[in-house]
Formats: C-alpha cells, sequence, structure tokens
C-alpha cells in the first residue's frame, strides 16, 4: 500500500488522529468523515491515505476504494437524491489542498449541492475535434 501524508495538511492530521473528527467509515486505503460545515444532514467526506492535491496524483488503488465507499456511505444516509463531488483546483472551488469526495444528500431544492451549469454549444466538429485531442494523449 503506498501510504503518503504531510504534517501541515488537515485531512493528514485527522487520519493520523492529531484532530479530531466523527469518523463514519475507514479501510486501509480510505478515510471517511462527517462535513463540519455540511451543505445537507449527512453530508460526509472520504479522503484517500493518501497526500495529493488533484486526483490525478493519487495512486490507483486507493482512488478503487473510493467509489465503492462512496456507495455503501450513500446507501446508508438513504438518501434518494444525492451528489458525489469532487473539486481539483482552487478555481475549480477545492478548498483543502488534500483530494477528497463529498457525497452530500440533496434532500429539497433549497438544502444540498447548488448548481449552475454554464453550458455551451458547439458544433458536432468541435466536440469531435476535442474528442480526438483527448483520445490521442490516453
Amino acid at each position: 500500500m503506498a501510504q503518503k501524508l504531510t504534517d501541515d495538511c488537515i485531512f493528514c492530521k485527522i487520519i493520523r488522529g492529531e484532530i479530531p473528527s466523527c469518523k463514519v467509515a475507514e479501510t486501509e486505503l480510505s478515510y471517511a468523515f462527517m462535513d463540519i460545515q455540511p451543505l445537507s444532514e449527512g453530508h460526509t467526506l472520504i479522503i484517500p491515505k493518501y497526500h495529493s492535491k488533484f486526483v490525478h496524483e493519487v495512486p490507483e488503488e486507493h482512488l478503487a476504494d473510493i467509489l465503492p465507499l462512496a456507495k455503501k456511505i450513500a446507501l446508508a444516509i438513504g438518501a434518494e437524491n444525492y451528489n458525489i463531488l469532487q473539486n481539483n483546483g482552487s478555481l475549480a472551488h477545492q478548498v483543502v489542498p488534500h483530494v477528497h469526495f463529498h457525497v452530500i444528500p440533496k434532500p429539497n431544492a433549497t438544502e444540498g449541492l447548488g448548481v449552475g451549469w454554464p453550458a455551451k454549444t458547439p458544433s458536432i466538429d468541435e466536440v469531435k475535434k476535442s474528442a480526438d485531442a483527448i483520445t490521442q494523449k490516453l
């Protein structure tokens, strides 16, 4: 198991037990706990036990552990509607520079995650150009 924690990260400190948290679940590779500034009741964070700011820096075994845990937590919360959210970088609204996934129940129109979706309308040729550029780099 790859493990890399830092001394100055709040989430690394939570993993090590240096800062208290309301733990929901823990595996060898992941740690899930209640968000202390929830958007709705049940709002849970899941973090890899590996310090990285961006999801593309997290070892795959950690990422493979997180989604099944998110599914179990979503089922345990019992919300009919919910979001699973992960942000990368400050422009993308990442506040804590340690990868984390939110499981956010959406019980009604005012609680939970509020999302604006400024959709664009590119031509199909523009969409194909983007797809080709991504495919070539995979």
